[in-house]
Order: C-alpha cells, then sequence, then structure tokens
C-alpha cells in the first residue's frame, strides 16, 4: 500500500535552515529542500563577487536567460571610476537549451519579444573599444581643402585643367553647364574661361608666359665674338629697269638669260667682293606690281636700299613704291641712274623728280647718293660699290660670330630631291650644321648648307645668305629663323606657335564669312601651285585684288610644289581651275587630269597668269542683252486651223515680222506672254517675213490665247559677253 502512494514535491519555507535528509519519517513521504540566495536584481547595491544560484525551474528559463544576457552586456560596457568593467563571472548553471536564444520567424515577427531591430552588440563593442585605443587629448583632424598653384596656357581642354586642379571633371562641367555652357571632357577653353574656373574652385591661376623669339638688331643683345659684318643691300625698282643685270654685272653672271621673259620672278640672294677682299650682300627683288610683298619683305631685312633708275624711263610706279617701303623701314637710299650710256638719257630730270620724295642729290646740296651707272657697258660700278661701303661704315654694322644663329627666311620651296628648302639670309650669330633651329611654326635639324654658289659649307657666318636642308615643312616668307638649344625646345616652340596661329585665325575671323551658305557673288575657285613661296604669295594677293560686283575669285589653296593626285581630286570635287606657276604635274597626277578631264593651266609670266583669270571670272558674268525691234503687228481676226491651233490674223503696222524671232504679246500695254513666232503664212503660204501694210497669220509657240487688238512685237535678243 505504501509504494502505491504518490510521490510529492514540497519546498519549505525557509530558506536558510537545511533540511536534514535523515529526519524523513517511515510513513512514505519525502521531502526535499533546495538552498536558495536572494533574487539577482541588476541595481547598483549588486556584489561583482556573487555567484548566480542553481535554478531548476523550467517556467522561469526563459525569462532569466534574458536577464543573463542583458546583465552580462551591462557587466560588459559600465565604467567605473574611468576603468573598464572585467568579464562577467555571472554564470548559468543547470540545463539552458540553445534553441531558447535561436531567432526564429515566429520570434521575429513577435513585437514584445523583439520591438525594434537594433544595432549589434558586437558593433557596439567594436567601437567602444576603438575610442579607447585613441590617445587622450587628440583632437579630431579636419582636413582643409590645398590650394594649388595652377598654370594656364592659351588654350587647355577641361581634363587637362581638371588634372591640374586635382579636381574632378564632372564638377568643372556641371559648373560651366549652370552657366548655361555646355561642354565635354574634351573641349578647349580660353584662359580668361579657364582663370575664372580656377578661381571659383578656390586655386590660385598663373598665366603661362608666352615664349617669344625675337629677331633684333639691337646692339644690346650682341654677344660673344663681336665684329664688322657685311653690309645687306637690296636691288629695288620698277620692272625692266636693269636691276637684275645690274647685279649681273657686279657678280659677272647672267642670271637674267634664267628668268622667263627677261622678268625676275623670285627674291634672289649674292655675296659680292669689294676692294679690300670686304663682302657685300646683294638681294635681288621683283619690279612687277605684283610682287608688292617681296619689295617690302627685303626692305625689312635690309641695311642700304639701292634704288634703280632708268635714265631714259623715269619714275614709275614700282619706284615710288620702292621708296615708300625703304622709308617705312628707316634705312637710307642711294640711288643708282642705270642706262646712263643711252643717247635719250634724262638724269637731270631725274634727279629734279626726285626732290619730291626727299630725296635729293649732292650737287644740289642733299644728302642722299646718287651714281650714274651701266650695267650693260659695266660703267662706274665700283663707284657703286664703294658708295655702299662708305654707306655701311657710317651706319656701323656689327654682329656677333660665336653666338646663336638667328636669321630671316628671303624665300622657301618643295625640291623634288630635297624637299623642304628655304634661303636664310643670317643676321646674327654662327649657325652650324647640325643645329637644331625653329622657323615660323615648323622645326628642323640642319643636314646640310648651300652656299650663293652653290658649294656644300659647314657653317655660316652673319649677312651670308645660305640654303638650307632639314625643315619638317615649308616655313613662309619672311619667317623668323633661331637656333634653339636642343630638339625639345624647338618642338615646345613651334607647338606653341602652331596653336596660336590657330587661334589668330579663328579669333580674327570676321562673322559674317560664317554664313558660307550666303553667296552674293558667283566664285571662280582657284587652286594655285607655284615652285617658291614668294611667287605663290604674289600671285594670291594680286588675284584677291580683282574685284567685281557680281564675281570673285576664291582661293581654296595655295601651295608651293609640284602638282599632285590631290591637287587635281581637290579641283574636280570643287570645281576649281589648277594654275600651275613654273610647275608642272607628276606622272600619275597628268594621268589622273587625263582621265577626270581636269584642264591644268601652266604659266612662267605672273601678268599672263592673271589675265587668265581675269577671262575665266569674266565668263561667269551674266552677258547683256540688246534688243532690237524689227516691227509690230496688230491682231484683226483669229482662226482655227486643225493642224497648227489657233492662228492670229494680223496686219503689220510697223517695220517688219520675220519668222524665228523672239516675239511679246502686248494686250493693253501690258505684256502678256513672250516667247518666240514659230510660222507666218501669207495667202496660204509659209513665209519668212511680212512687211509693213500687209496682212498675214502669226502663230506663237506655245501659246494660242490671242484676244483682238493685242499688239504682236517682233524682235532680236543679241549676247554682249562682259568682261571685267
Amino acid at each position: 500500500m505504501e509504494k502505491d502512494k504518490k510521490k510529492t514535491l514540497t519546498i519549505s519555507s525557509n530558506l536558510k535552515k537545511k533540511i536534514d535528509t535523515s529526519s524523513i519519517t517511515s510513513s512514505g513521504k519525502k521531502s526535499y529542500s533546495v538552498e536558495k540566495k536572494k533574487p539577482f536584481r541588476p541595481n547598483k547595491s549588486f556584489n561583482k563577487t556573487a555567484q548566480a544560484p542553481n535554478i531548476n525551474i523550467d517556467t522561469k528559463k526563459k525569462n532569466f536567460a534574458r536577464k543573463f544576457i542583458e546583465q552580462q552586456a551591462t557587466k560588459d560596457f559600465i565604467k567605473k571610476d574611468n576603468k573598464p568593467a572585467g568579464k562577467s563571472k555571472l554564470k548559468l548553471k543547470g540545463p539552458v537549451d540553445k534553441r531558447d536564444f535561436k531567432l526564429t520567424v515566429s520570434r521575429a515577427l513577435n513585437v514584445e519579444e523583439i520591438e525594434i531591430k537594433q544595432r549589434s552588440l558586437a558593433s557596439v563593442k567594436r567601437a567602444r573599444l576603438k575610442d579607447k585605443k585613441k590617445p587622450e587629448g587628440e583632437e579630431k583632424k579636419e582636413f582643409k581643402k590645398v590650394i594649388k598653384e595652377v598654370k594656364i596656357p592659351e588654350q587647355i581642354t577641361i581634363q587637362e585643367l581638371s588634372n591640374r586642379m586635382a579636381e574632378k571633371s564632372s564638377d568643372i562641367i556641371k559648373f560651366l553647364f549652370n552657366m548655361k555652357v555646355v561642354a565635354t571632357i574634351n573641349h578647349n577653353i580660353d584662359k580668361d574661361t579657364a582663370e575664372y574656373i580656377v578661381k571659383e574652385f578656390g586655386h590660385k591661376p598663373i598665366i603661362e608666359e608666352s615664349p617669344s623669339i625675337e629677331t633684333s638688331k639691337s646692339k644690346d643683345k650682341i654677344k660673344g665674338d663681336v665684329r664688322n659684318r657685311p653690309p645687306v643691300v637690296t636691288i629695288m625698282g620698277h620692272v625692266d629697269h636693269g636691276k637684275t643685270s645690274l647685279l649681273d654685272s657686279l657678280r659677272d653672271t647672267n642670271v637674267v638669260s634664267g628668268e622667263h621673259g627677261g622678268i625676275t620672278q623670285h627674291i634672289g640672294a649674292y655675296q659680292v667682293s669689294a676692294d679690300n677682299n670686304k663682302l657685300i650682300t646683294f638681294i635681288d627683288t621683283p619690279g612687277h606690281a605684283a610682287f608688292t610683298e617681296m619689295r617690302a619683305r627685303g626692305s625689312k631685312i635690309t641695311d642700304i636700299v639701292v634704288l634703280v633708275v632708268a635714265a631714259d624711263d623715269g619714275i614709275k610706279p614700282q619706284t615710288v613704291e620702292a621708296i615708300k617701303h625703304a622709308k617705312a623701314a628707316k634705312v637710307p637710299i642711294i640711288v643708282a641712274i642705270n642706262k646712263c650710256d643711252l643717247p635719250e638719257k634724262n638724269i637731270s630730270k631725274i634727279k629734279n623728280e626726285m626732290m619730291q620724295y626727299e630725296l635729293i642729290a649732292e650737287d644740289l646740296s642733299g644728302d642722299t647718293l646718287f651714281v650714274e651707272v651701266s650695267a650693260l657697258k659695266k660703267l662706274n660700278l665700283d663707284k657703286l660699290k664703294e658708295s655702299i661701303l662708305l654707306q655701311s661704315e657710317i651706319l656701323d654694322l656689327k654682329a656677333s660670330y660665336s653666338d646663336k644663329a638667328k636669321g630671316v627666311v628671303i624665300e622657301s620651296k618643295i625640291d623634288k630631291g630635297k624637299g623642304p628648302v628655304s634661303t636664310i639670309l643670317i643676321s646674327n650669330g654662327k649657325l652650324n650644321k647640325g643645329d637644331y633651329f625653329i622657323c615660323g611654326d615648323t622645326w628642323g635639324k640642319i643636314r646640310a648648307m648651300i652656299n650663293y654658289e652653290g658649294k656644300m659649307v659647314n657653317e655660316a657666318l652673319p649677312s651670308m645668305p645660305v640654303e638650307i636642308l632639314g625643315m619638317n615643312s615649308s616655313a613662309y616668307a619672311g619667317a623668323e629663323f633661331t637656333v634653339t638649344e636642343d630638339e625639345d625646345e624647338a618642338k615646345k616652340l613651334a607647338e606653341f606657335r602652331r596653336n596660336n596661329n590657330a587661334q589668330n585665325k579663328v579669333l580674327t575671323k570676321d562673322k559674317t564669312t560664317l554664313f558660307e551658305d550666303v553667296k552674293d557673288k558667283e566664285e571662280l575657285n582657284i587652286i594655285i601651285k607655284s615652285d617658291v613661296h614668294g611667287s605663290s604669295e604674289a600671285l594670291k594677293m594680286a588675284i584677291n585684288k580683282i574685284e567685281h560686283k557680281e564675281v570673285e575669285a576664291k582661293i581654296i589653296l595655295s601651295d608651293i610644289g609640284m602638282i599632285n593626285e590631290t591637287d587635281v581630286s581637290l579641283a574636280k570635287a570643287s570645281k576649281a581651275i589648277l594654275l600651275g606657276f613654273n610647275v608642272k604635274p607628276n606622272r600619275e597626277a597628268k594621268k589622273m587630269a587625263d582621265e577626270q578631264k581636269i584642264d591644268i593651266k601652266y604659266f612662267n609670266i605672273i601678268y599672263e597668269a592673271l589675265d587668265y583669270v581675269e577671262k575665266s571670272l569674266s565668263g561667269l558674268l551674266e552677258p547683256d542683252i540688246k534688243e532690237t525691234i524689227l516691227g509690230s503687228a496688230e491682231i484683226q481676226k483669229i482662226f482655227k486651223v486643225s493642224n497648227a491651233g489657233k492662228i492670229a490674223g494680223s496686219k503689220v503696222i510697223s517695220g517688219e515680222i520675220k519668222s524665228k524671232s523672239k516675239a511679246r504679246i502686248i494686250r493693253d500695254g501690258v505684256v502678256v506672254f513672250s516667247g518666240e513666232i514659230l510660222s507666218i503664212y501669207r495667202e496660204k503660204n509659209q513665209v519668212k517675213e511680212v512687211g509693213t501694210g500687209l496682212e498675214c497669220g502669226i502663230s506663237i509657240k506655245d501659246f494660242i490665247d490671242f484676244k483682238e487688238r493685242d499688239v504682236i512685237e517682233s524682235y532680236l535678243a543679241e549676247e554682249i559677253q562682259r568682261s571685267i
């Protein structure tokens, strides 16, 4: 009976006293006592050394576990006396199921258990430890913007500007977009816009100074071995006054025979030895009206101008122009009166005419040297040389024979075997073979030098003209020539000048030329190819001076060298006329021109080329129409003919009516139709003409709306070709 009785678990209310198991009665009842301390409550009076009691109650397991986690987190992070609390020694005794602490879907959806998603404890712990590692008193660093000095050239891309400022290119593009400027990363902006952007972004702009190379005659810039240099003399004057013949007599050569038509087409530079082995550099300029630029260029690079005037011809327009160029260049003038051996000479007249241009001869109490010479008979040539040397001594011309060379391009051309070739006049310094140089917007290295006698030389001294080989591209005549330190400097300066020239062309372009579709005039496209740059320049300027209200010449290409396939293709595409001045096409270009039926015109004398251009422009002019009234007839009656349509029965009131002539139908004083008389009938016979007072039938081409009292006027229209 005792075994069948149920066992019950009772907990004694007295927790302080231990229950003695030996006092269990034999009546079958068993009692157990559990020693338990006061329940844990996390407060300020909580003892750190206290340990968790043994709990064996399933119903309170979850709540106690949550309290345990909160207590451990609190113990780990609560600071006391500015010292971190140690690891909690609180341990959970008794069986605890780990699944009770896992996050399940039901728990995630249970708002009571997990109210708000919060930062993880591990994240908080890492942040606290990071703050502890920082030394005390250290403040957070504030990053200040680095202000940079930004160099700004004439033009710069947005990409390059962003790199120099260390800013994002997208920020610059946004800034421009806010200013209503749409740009991309590869767009070029000018220095003013770039400077404004740099200032807005808080940086300091620095405008790059443009490198400049100047060819100057200033004595202050002469360094090194300074000595007297030969004078540079330019021979100027009117065409056919004997300039080249005089120079030939001085040099004992015959340059005139090599010029087409006996007219100088190029600038030539030579050296002549005078007394005491002194040299004189002569520059020969053309006298034709089209070569104004050549004469102006010759006067700029010269020390003395020799003005050649024919004794039998006197002062001419090009003579006056040469005087103006020489005075503009502020160089002394020596007047050489040529052809003084002719019987029809009039020297006193020339001297008197020169007085109005402030050139007064010495025998007339002036200071201008006049020399009477004859190129043909070689009279007084020594006296001319003495006058030049005397004038050069007064000028006291000096130059350095050891400094880096400087000079000016007299003429340039493209040779078939040599490539770009330029004639350089050295103004100062010494030019050596192998020197790197810059010339205009091109650069190169001296591969070879050829003097005026056609000999190869290794060095060129001041006032010496030489042909140089080694340019990357042909330089324009009048460009400054300067030797640089090395190849890199030459490249840099050439690139700068090239960009600067391109920018100037854009800035100087007229706004009206932007609308190329609007054409008020008929245009004649012209392509010019010549042997040297000076001839091409002279042709271009002379053609541009041809002006007319209805037509104009448009030069789409002006270059030097042989005519090639590209020129022929361009002429076909642009419907241009192709002019070759002292040049011929190569084999491929000639074959292509024959196939494409492109007409190439060749000229050796400049005024022949200009005459052809004027005739071509005249062909574009609309011809004048000259009308001749033949007679008039009045319509009396209208007849219908099955084969011919309507026939106007008319009576000739004045003159005569001719078949196949032009006709006008006049109704009430107003012209209603203009056409052609198709046929005239007289008494059922077709006739060619009908006289005054006779009646006839008239049919008009493409017109049948006749009315009585209309007047048919017969006339002839003649086209008269106009010319410029």
